[in-house]
């Protein structure tokens, strides 16, 4: 039985865009680079060479895993979804109620997480807490820090 792996349709578009950049231009690349490193001779000390079959590995491993990856997304468009309760892909905005800070964030899969462009994934603490919420309530998240309250401001499917 396969899980599916839930992702929004930006983080979708991102991962078939490394593939096709991974086996259009890093793929032939390294092939060129091996190719030329083989015209140097003795490919026992030849640290060219061996470079080059090292980065093709990554390349190929990584291929491998993005098709894998591919195969078992749910692709989920925030644009479709309705309702004031927070939900996988919603844009969420939340005060911390002892700073007063306000923080925009939106609720992503696992591999496309990103905190520092306001990206968080479903499975971390706070948007854990943050799931089925809605405007105006309070949520406490246990954080390596302590445990912060934070007030949901707005929540926003786009």
């Amino acid at each position: 039985m396969t899980t599916k792996i839930p992702i929004t349709v930006g983080g979708y578009a991102r991962l078939q865009e490394e593939i096709k950049t991974l086996k259009t231009v890093d793929r032939p690349a390294v092939i060129q680079a091996i190719a030329d490193a083989r015209e140097h001779g003795d490919l026992k000390e030849n640290a060219e060479y061996h470079a080059a079959r090292e980065r093709q590995g990554f390349i190929e491993g990584r291929i491998q895993d993005l098709e894998d990856r591919l195969g078992r997304v749910e692709v989920i468009d925030p644009a479709k979804i309705t309702g004031h309760a927070i939900k996988f892909s919603a844009t969420v905005r939340i005060a911390d109620e002892e700073t007063n800070e306000e923080h925009t964030y939106q609720i992503v899969g696992d591999y496309e997480s990103d905190f520092e462009k306001g990206k968080i994934a479903f499975t971390a603490p706070l948007a854990r807490a943050l799931i089925g919420k809605a405007a105006g309530d309070v949520v406490e998240v246990r954080t390596p820090k302590g445990v912060r309250t934070y007030e949901v401001l707005d929540v926003i499917y786009r």
